[in-house]
């Protein structure tokens, strides 16, 4: 067995939930998937062109949100907390069958996803794990908000800012380094809003399933959760929840160093976009043919996906 090979689930998994935006209930079953084939959605209700690739290419409508579409118009929405659950557990390969258009929300975080993948085990495949190395800085900027991405030996840093005009949440910035981090309190990181937007999110058609057992809602200086924050971070440890899911996207895993302020779902997008756009961008790297390394030096080394 390859010492660093692609991995995929020991068992099926089922879950069940809400979505966040249509609000429907949702069966979810993840079941393990032979290697090479990556993440892969299905929509297990509808009869026919009912798979769709966990790629960033199909991203569409990245509005509070991942929503992927085929090549026949069929989408799944919500895959970025799934996504960062099979990321940070080393799941490479991986059929996940919805009985709805979207992912359930659960508690807002992926701590859900995280045990379930580790109740059900996770199974070695006599395959190499690859890599994504950034061969030189690639940065997208919008006004004041900007995402880039630049090289960085066998490790990956997601380095996020957030800035709200709000006195509690205000702005916080904090980096997460795959080689020395621990992953636990960005996986209990709830996604969240301010209560004067949710007005004008219901009106775009959104959040109809969203509530304090799913979301975090700060009203002025004021959480109106009972429990609180998970932790003091929880804001700027959701970005980085949900930057992680969306750079699962980019067709293999990344190495490389993410810096943003104010990013979100749409900008890691395109960013993964422009970082494809031109093969001088990045290179390939199997993690065999590297040079001999410190068995710590990438704590949760994981693969190609698609």
């Amino acid at each position: 067995m390859l010492k660093y090979c692609q991995k995929t689930i020991k068992d099926n998994i089922d879950l069940q939930g809400v979505g966040l935006h249509n609000g429907d209930k949702v069966n979810l079953t993840i079941k393990p998937s032979k290697p090479n084939t990556g993440i892969i959605f299905k929509r297990v209700d509808i009869n026919s062109n009912n798979i769709i690739h966990a790629n960033f290419k199909n991203v569409v409508e990245p509005i509070l949100c991942t929503k992927l579409r085929n090549e026949n118009g069929v989408t799944v929405s919500t895959v970025e907390h799934l996504m960062a659950a099979f990321y940070g557990e080393g799941i490479d390969n991986a059929l996940v069958e919805a009985d709805a258009s979207e992912i359930p929300i659960m508690d807002g975080s992926a701590v859900d996803f995280v045990d379930a993948i580790r109740s059900a085990g996770v199974e070695d495949q006599n395959e190499p794990r690859r890599f994504i190395k950034a061969l030189k800085k690639i940065e997208v900027t919008e006004g004041q908000k900007f995402i880039s991405i630049e090289p960085l030996d066998q490790d990956l840093i997601i380095d996020f800012e957030i800035i709200f005009n709000n006195p509690l949440i205000r702005t916080r910035r904090k980096e997460y380094k795959f080689s020395k981090d621990d992953l636990t309190e960005i996986y209990n990181s709830r996604t969240f809003c301010l209560y004067e937007d949710i007005d004008n999110i219901k009106r775009m058609g959104l959040a109809k399933g969203g509530s304090l057992d799913n979301a975090i809602v700060v009203q002025g200086n004021k959480i109106l959760n009972e429990d609180g924050l998970r932790n003091r971070h929880e804001f700027v440890y959701h970005k980085i929840l949900d930057c992680l899911g969306d750079i699962m996207l980019s067709g293999n895993r990344i190495f490389g160093h993410i810096k943003t302020s104010q990013g979100g779902h749409a900008l890691t997008n395109k960013l993964l976009k422009k970082l494809f756009s031109n093969k001088a961008n990045w290179s390939l790297e199997n993690f065999e043919n590297t040079e001999k390394q410190n068995e710590n030096s990438y704590k949760n080394p994981v693969a190609i996906n698609a």
